[in-house]
């Protein structure tokens, strides 16, 4: 089942929202702090940070989430914080302030604590309890018919990482021979002996760069304060690309025969993988040394989406490259992986590419647009794009802190519901917020855009969560193997 296929998810109260964040994410969160964005009658970003430690001021963190939700052109939001009071309550009257700022509409603020929910809005005892809700996500439909419809949430953050971690034991040794003898080939064809420093210049990176066609990857991308993107480093200049073919070289100066070489490369990689097949270790190894030139790098890009077979691709790939090789390939699974959707997986793919080449590039600029919130809509209609379908984002912070990841493709549409738990004394909060009824609901319908940008419509009033719940529809992003 790929993205567009995904089965829908009945949230019927706040207890099914809370089991849904999981399938957001693709992941449990613990200590953590989650916004779920709405644009009309449709969830359009989910973004997960890290509770700050105890002691640390929550605003920046709070206002970067704000600032990432809000350029999703979203109408209102939902706050969820998962841990003890102590350490999540001010992260939520930070996050829920600096979303007001913005000019969001605060739905919800919701507290997980050991297996309970709590709201910080809702005051009504018969409604959201002081001690707060018990719940359990096994027993929630909405997990039900998540597992139903083949979607996983993995137990935490670090299981994710554990999906692109690098293949140990016979598999790596077969791996490096593999390599060897491709670095080997590649040193025939372009009639170079194999060196260490063809592969890593500048910091052990394969060089790469600005991107597909020589375009940056994502238009419209900010450094940051004090920020500086790395030069790419191979640039034709003006009048570049004749003189490179004049020479026998493609743009960027590749010799031909390496482009030919990738390009066949790729396409049988593509064509393994849609009959589902794993390339041999010969073949892995040859398609990752000719990812370290950038017209093969820019070729796989062109023909990669947010398709499963994509993620599967790469990922295996990622997994099994020589630790100097890694740098394209995971960069292309974090593009398939944003387009997809899998903000999470982007983001630990492109922290495993930056802790060992910082300065990639491609990286770099992918990392800088993910943390700003650019959505992946920006390269629809790319070459080699697939449907465009990209409507919702899914973000996450990492685990530092200082990131955002917002991977959107068809991320699961979940609603815009209102209320749920308990409150701990949020005076403070019901004071910055419109007034909270806990009755208050829209519905989604999944794998539809808003029809307009118009807020949402409250529907007709209804007495209790409990008694009469309101329905919404969540779809969740595919699950990528590896």
């Amino acid at each position: 089942m790929n993205s567009t296929e995904s089965a829908r998810l009945s949230v019927r109260s706040p207890a099914d929202m809370v089991a849904a964040v999981p399938y957001l994410l693709g992941f449990h969160p613990a200590d953590s702090v989650v916004v779920v964005a709405v644009r009309g009658r449709r969830v359009v970003f989910a973004a997960r940070g890290d509770l700050p430690a105890p002691g640390a001021d929550p605003g920046p963190a709070a206002r970067h989430l704000a600032q990432v939700a809000a350029r999703q052109d979203a109408d209102a939001a939902t706050v969820v914080g998962y841990g003890p009071a102590a350490r999540v309550t001010g992260v939520v009257d930070a996050i829920g302030d600096a979303l007001t700022a913005t000019g969001l509409v605060v739905l919800d603020a919701l507290r997980v604590t050991e297996g309970r929910w709590f709201s910080y809005l809702c005051t009504e005892p018969s409604c959201c309890p002081p001690e707060g809700t018990p719940y359990d996500p096994a027993a929630s439909q909405v997990s039900a018919a998540a597992v139903f419809a083949g979607q996983v949430a993995l137990p935490d953050r670090a299981a994710l990482a554990a999906q692109v971690s690098p293949l140990d034991g016979p598999v790596r040794l077969a791996m490096r021979r593999a390599t060897g003898r491709a670095r080997i080939r590649l040193a025939a064809l372009t009639g170079r002996p194999p060196a260490p420093s063809d592969a890593s210049p500048a910091g052990g990176a394969p060089a790469d760069g600005p991107g597909p066609g020589g375009q940056s990857p994502v238009p419209a991308v900010d450094s940051g304060p004090g920020g500086q993107f790395p030069v790419p480093a191979v640039d034709p200049g003006p009048g570049g690309d004749a003189q490179a073919l004049a020479g026998g070289l493609v743009p960027g100066g590749e010799p031909r025969a390496v482009r030919t070489a990738g390009t066949a490369a790729v396409r049988a990689a593509f064509r393994r993988q849609r009959r589902g097949e794993r390339l041999d270790d010969d073949e892995a190894a040859w398609l990752t040394v000719l990812l370290t030139h950038v017209a093969v790098r820019d070729h796989a890009w062109s023909r990669t989406d947010g398709r499963d077979a994509d993620i599967s691709l790469w990922t295996d790939v990622l997994r099994r490259a020589e630790p100097d090789l890694i740098a394209a390939p995971g960069c292309l699974l974090a593009f398939a992986a944003w387009r997809s959707g899998h903000g999470a997986l982007a983001a630990v793919a492109l922290e495993r590419v930056l802790s060992a080449h910082p300065g990639y590039s491609l990286a770099v600029l992918l990392d800088e647009a993910l943390r700003r919130g650019v959505a992946p809509s920006a390269l629809d209609g790319r070459p080699g794009s697939g449907d465009g379908g990209v409507c919702c984002g899914a973000a996450d912070v990492g685990p530092a802190g200082d990131r955002s990841h917002p991977s959107a493709g068809p991320v699961p549409p979940v609603t815009a519901h209102p209320p749920a738990g308990s409150a701990p004394s949020r005076t403070a909060v019901s004071r910055r917020r419109a007034p909270h009824r806990c009755r208050r609901s829209w519905s989604v319908r999944a794998g539809s855009r808003p029809a307009s940008s118009r807020p949402p419509r409250p529907v007709r009033q209804r007495a209790c969560w409990v008694r009469t719940p309101p329905r919404a529809v969540a779809r969740p992003p595919s699950t990528p193997s590896g």
